[in-house]
């Protein structure tokens, strides 16, 4: 492993979904959680944090994946919150974190769906990313920082190879705030090595 990475101008945003199915548009966002990660002296710090659930917009519900986060389509159109409040509430969030001369950075454990719907939500709202077009994978900064293949750069891999971390409570797996949570932790260990 290299040196620590300090960069104080960047906000990292830890940021999970849960999604009704593979691709936006045809399939749902239904949970979206975050969590600021900043540089504090010498060291990494978990900040802030944001849970939404998603009042369903399209007719796509992929019974396999609500099996994985047990938010059904019931559940999100009695309790989720319209999806254009929902990113409003998010660029808010992140506007309020981030100072003069810091910039946001998405980060995703597998960033390129947590991306993707991410990105496409926003466009579909008519909305700026509050992100920009940045975003960083945890799972490529553990494939450079361990030299290790994709397929194990796992949240299982990484905590093998980062004894202190501490996953989610099994009950939780799944829920967008406690793996965004627990993807802070990832890329706090990943960052100060």
């Amino acid at each position: 492993m290299g040196q620590p990475i300090r960069d104080p101008a960047t906000v990292y945003f830890c940021v999970d979904l849960e999604a009704s199915g593979p691709v936006p548009g045809l399939f749902n966002l239904v949970s979206i959680g975050g969590v600021v990660v900043r540089l504090a002296g010498d060291r990494h710090v978990v900040g802030d944090s944001f849970y939404y659930e998603i009042k369903p917009d399209f007719e796509g519900f992929d019974p396999g994946a609500e099996a994985i986060h047990k938010l059904s389509r019931a559940h999100l159109e009695a309790e989720g919150r319209p999806a254009r409040e929902v990113l409003a509430a998010i660029t808010a969030f992140v506007k309020a974190q981030v100072g003069p001369g810091e910039r946001p950075l998405f980060v995703g454990h597998n960033a390129p769906f947590d991306w993707m719907y991410t990105a496409w939500y926003f466009a579909w709202a008519g909305m700026e990313n509050p992100f920009g077009y940045n975003a960083l994978d945890t799972k490529a900064l553990a494939m450079g920082t361990h030299r290790l293949p994709w397929k194990q750069t796992n949240k299982e891999r990484l905590e093998a190879l980062h004894p202190g971390l501490v996953p989610p409570d099994p009950d939780l797996v799944h829920n967008a705030l406690a793996d965004a949570r627990f993807q802070a932790d990832i890329l706090i260990a990943l960052l100060d090595a």
